[in-house]
C-alpha cells in the first residue's frame, strides 16, 4: 500500500523549476518588500496544485494500461517492428515518456520515447530494433512515468513485466526470394538470374496430348500410333534430390561485417537456399561443425523441416577452434550415402589455409557434388582502388593485391579438382548461393 501511494511517486521537473523561481522571487523580494505577498501566494499555489495533481494521480479513480506487442521471434539483420498500445482511462489527458528497458545486446540505456493519450482513448506507439546477433533476447520492463494536465508530479507505472524472445537467423528475407524465384520475367533489380536451361530433365512426368506449342522432339511415336493422336512425353526438374550445407563455426568465422559474424551471413544465405531447395521438391539438410562435427539434420522434404532447421541454426555461434574437414569428411561418409549437393560455408582467407583442407575436400567431391563458398574481402577491394601517396601506402596496397591475387587462386584451383566455388561478398552472398543452386539445376548438375 505504501509502495503504491509514495513509492511510485516521482516530481517532475517542472516542480523543481517553478519550486526555484520561487526561491529566486523571494530572494528578490528582499530587496523590494511589495513582492513579498505576491511570491508567497504563488508559493502556495504551487503546494496546492501540487496537492491536486497528487490526488488526481493516486486518487481519482482510473487507470493507464499498457502492453508490448511484437512478432514472438526476431529475424536478425532485418528491422522488427516492436508496438506499445497504451489505453487511458483516466478521466484527463496523460502526457509524460515510456522507457523500454531492452535487451542488453543493444547496448542502449536511455531509450524512452513521450506520449500524449487523451482521456478514454487509447493511443500507439512503435519503433524498430535490428539485431545483429542470434540467440535469446530478454527485454525489461516497460514502465511509464504519467503526469496529469497539470505536470508537477508523475506516477510511475510498470505496464508490463520482462520478457524473452528468440532471434533466429533472416527468415524475413525467404518469402521475398520466393517470390523473385516465381517470378516468369527476369527482373535486374531481384538478383535472382534466369538460365536457360540445356536439354529436358531427366525425370520423366507424363504424357498428354499434343498443343499447338509443344516441342516435337517430346512426341512420343508409339502412344501417338496406339491412340490415332499425337502425344509428347512431359518432363519435369529431378525431385528428391538431397541438399546438404555444411557450415564451418571455426574461428575463420568470427571475422565481422558490418556488425554481423560471417557464420550470421552464412547461416541467412543457408537457411534461404534451403527454403528454395524445398519449393524445388528437393530434401534440405544442414551439418555445423568446427573442431567437430556439431549438429546433425538429415536431408528431408517433410513439412516441418525447414522449421527444424531453423531451431538448429538459430542457437549456432563461432569459437576459435580450428575446424576439423577430416572429422566432416569420416561424418559425411557414414551418414550420407547418396550422391548430394555440398556447399560448404567456410573461409579460406589465404592459399595455404586452403592447401591443409583441399586433400579432404577432393575426397568428398569423389562421392559428391561440392561447392564451396567463401567470402571476398571488401577491406582489400577498396585498399586496391586507393591511390597511395606515401611508401607505407604502397606497401599496403600492395599486401592486398597479394592477398586478392590468392583468393583467385582458391578459385582456380578448386575448379582444376572439379569442386565449384562461389566467391562472394557477404551482403550478396545469399543471392549468389541461390542463383549457383538455380544454375546447378537447369544443367541438371543437380
Amino acid at each position: 500500500m505504501l509502495k503504491k501511494y509514495i513509492g511510485d511517486l516521482q516530481i517532475s521537473t517542472r516542480w523543481y523549476v517553478v519550486l526555484s523561481a520561487c526561491v529566486v522571487l523571494f530572494f528578490v523580494s528582499f530587496f523590494f518588500s511589495l513582492l513579498y505577498r505576491l511570491v508567497f501566494t504563488a508559493t502556495m499555489l504551487v503546494f496546492f496544485f501540487t496537492v491536486i495533481d497528487y490526488i488526481l494521480l493516486f486518487v481519482v479513480k482510473g487507470r493507464l494500461t499498457g502492453s508490448r506487442q511484437m512478432m514472438p521471434r526476431f529475424s536478425i539483420g532485418d528491422d522488427n517492428e516492436v508496438e506499445i498500445l497504451l489505453n487511458n482511462e483516466y478521466p484527463y489527458k496523460i502526457t509524460g515518456y515510456i522507457i523500454d528497458e531492452l535487451p542488453v545486446q543493444f547496448q542502449v540505456r536511455d531509450f524512452h520515447m513521450d506520449i500524449h493519450v487523451e482521456l478514454q482513448s487509447r493511443s500507439r506507439i512503435a519503433y524498430t530494433l535490428k539485431p545483429l546477433s542470434r540467440g535469446e533476447y530478454v527485454f525489461g520492463e516497460l514502465i511509464c512515468y504519467a503526469s496529469s494536465p497539470i505536470g508537477l508530479l508523475q506516477r510511475r507505472i510498470v505496464l508490463e513485466e520482462a520478457t524473452m524472445i528468440k532471434v533466429y537467423p533472416a527468415f524475413q528475407q525467404l518469402k521475398r526470394y520466393q517470390l523473385q524465384l516465381m517470378a516468369t520475367s527476369t527482373n535486374t533489380a531481384t538478383g535472382i538470374k534466369k538460365v536457360r536451361r540445356l536439354g529436358h530433365s531427366l525425370e520423366f512426368e507424363k504424357i498428354k496430348d499434343y498443343v499447338p506449342g509443344d516441342d516435337v522432339r517430346t512426341i512420343n511415336w508409339k502412344a501417338t500410333a496406339r491412340s490415332n493422336s499425337l502425344m509428347v512425353n512431359t518432363f519435369t526438374d529431378a525431385r528428391q534430390q538431397q541438399i546438404y550445407c555444411l557450415i564451418d563455426k571455426g574461428r575463420n568465422m568470427k571475422m565481422p561485417f558490418e556488425g554481423m559474424t560471417l557464420l550470421d551471413y552464412s547461416i541467412n544465405a543457408s537457411l534461404a537456399l534451403l527454403n528454395i531447395a524445398l519449393l524445388k521438391q528437393d530434401k534440405a539438410g544442414v551439418i555445423t561443425f568446427s573442431n567437430k562435427v556439431n549438429d546433425v539434420v538429415a536431408a528431408d522434404r517433410k513439412n516441418n523441416q525447414l522449421h527444424h532447421i531453423l531451431e538448429v541454426l538459430y542457437k549456432q555461434q563461432t569459437d576459435f577452434k580450428e575446424s576439423d574437414y577430416e572429422a566432416v569428411w569420416v561424418a559425411l561418409h557414414k551418414r550420407i550415402t547418396q550422391r548430394s549437393l555440398i556447399l560448404f560455408f567456410t573461409n579460406f582467407e589465404t592459399y595455404s589455409s586452403l592447401e591443409r583442407q583441399l586433400p579432404f575436400l577432393k575426397k568428398i567431391a569423389q562421392h559428391h557434388l561440392v561447392c564451396v563458398v567463401f567470402f571476398e574481402n571488401t577491406l582489400l577491394k577498396e585498399i586496391h582502388e586507393s591511390n597511395p601517396d606515401d611508401i607505407e601506402g604502397i606497401y599496403i596496397k600492395t599486401i592486398a593485391d597479394q592477398f586478392a591475387y590468392e583468393k583467385r587462386q582458391i578459385v582456380k584451383v578448386l575448379r582444376q579438382h572439379g569442386i565449384l566455388s562461389i566467391l562472394s561478398t557477404p551482403e550478396k552472398l545469399s543471392l549468389d548461393v541461390i542463383n549457383k543452386y538455380l544454375e546447378m539445376k537447369a544443367r541438371q548438375m543437380v
